[in-house]
């Protein structure tokens, strides 16, 4: 782990760094909060795939049920939709109604950028209508999307006037009864009918930089950009300045804050933890040295580009795992970076064999492995 260093008072060290953030991202310990209250503390939560977010939430909520975030997302409370960096995220529909708009550009320019030529020569504004019409009859799979915009447009690029669709229309996932909340082919409705409420069309990015500082705080403006997926930042910053606290990183790289955000000191006791795929905490920063040793770092990246569950301890990230179910038996494996004591182990194995009971809880026996 990084050692602890002395500082001067405008100087905060990458042990500061890191219990700052675990302390604004609820993993210093489990909070007794309301769950909306919670989700809202943290944003929004990488959704990519359905169950990461109930994991994720576990690991930070006392008394935290699977139950609890589907209620919400049925009462339509909170949402699962495209923001932040052009990927799936579970938002409260508070937050999706005031922030949506500060990504519309992002994910405009995302789309043709990606696409290339293949958008070339779509006409996008009569193929926005066409999906918006179709969209606002009912929720709708994207496959029924493409094949009732291919039976308008039969010579067209299938895949592209979709991803076209999906990039520009504002929209929700649709909530089941599925284990975790949604199914494979989820359908997808237009985030106003669904909200029941028209979206903000000014984009606040004033207020989403305030409210990333709040759960990923102190952080630079590279750090902030990379979280959003947004360029520019760093004039918003600057003009925030006269309200926000600036400290400098080991590296005298600037950091900003708001003033009465919580930052504890380096030594205090970090609980562990195991964090699931996509996590937040793991992609709020783009240094993120607070959180994993450089030589560990390229292990959270898979060849296929995938971000893998881990766990901490001390605060940071010392290893990943995975779940692996054989029969009746569901088994966590983890894989350390580095030697863990017999102690540690110990506390991992107690945390991961609770984390087991509550993701497979049809199991009859419940092991954890260290790989």
């Amino acid at each position: 782990m990084p050692p602890r260093t002395s500082a001067t008072p405008d100087t905060l060290t990458t042990r500061e760094l890191n219990r700052a953030t675990l302390a604004r991202q609820l993993l210093l310990e489990r909070e007794k909060l309301p769950l909306l209250r919670a989700v809202e503390r943290l944003v929004a939560l990488q959704a990519q795939q359905a169950k990461p977010p109930f994991v994720g939430l576990w690991s930070r909520v006392e008394g935290f049920r699977r139950e609890d975030l589907t209620r919400l997302l049925q009462r339509r409370e909170v949402v699962r939709a495209t923001l932040m960096r052009g990927t799936l995220h579970l938002a409260t529909a508070k937050d999706y109604v005031a922030l949506r708009s500060a990504f519309s550009s992002m994910l405009e320019a995302s789309a043709h950028a990606i696409l290339r030529e293949r958008a070339e020569g779509l006409d996008l504004e009569p193929l926005l209508v066409t999906a918006r019409e179709y969209l606002e009859e009912e929720p709708r799979t994207f496959e029924e999307v493409r094949d009732h915009l291919m039976e308008r447009n039969p010579k067209a690029d299938e895949r592209a006037m979709g991803f076209l669709v999906r990039m520009y229309l504002p929209l929700v996932q649709v909530p089941t009864d599925e284990e975790w909340g949604f199914p494979p082919a989820t359908d997808f409705a237009l985030a106003e009918s669904w909200l029941g409420e028209p979206l903000d069309t000014a984009p606040r990015l004033d207020t989403l930089v305030l409210r990333y500082l709040a759960a990923f705080g102190p952080a630079t403006a590279s750090d902030a950009q990379t979280w959003t997926g947004l360029k520019g930042l760093k004039d918003v910053l600057v003009s925030l300045k006269p309200k926000l606290r600036t400290f400098r990183d080991e590296k005298g790289r600037e950091l900003f804050d708001l003033p009465k955000a919580p930052r504890p000191p380096g030594d205090m006791p970090a609980p562990m933890r195991f964090l699931p795929e996509f996590d937040s905490l793991v992609l709020g920063h783009d240094d993120r040295a607070r959180l994993v040793a450089d030589a560990h770092r390229s292990k959270l990246i898979t060849k296929n580009l995938r971000i893998p569950a881990t766990f901490l301890v001390d605060g940071f990230v010392t290893g990943t795992w995975k779940v692996e179910r054989k029969k009746a038996t569901a088994t966590l494996v983890a894989e350390p970076f580095e030697t863990l004591t017999k102690k540690t182990r110990d506390a991992l194995a107690g945390e991961g064999e609770a984390l087991l009971r509550f993701v497979e809880p049809d199991a009859r026996a419940f092991e954890v492995r260290f790989a």
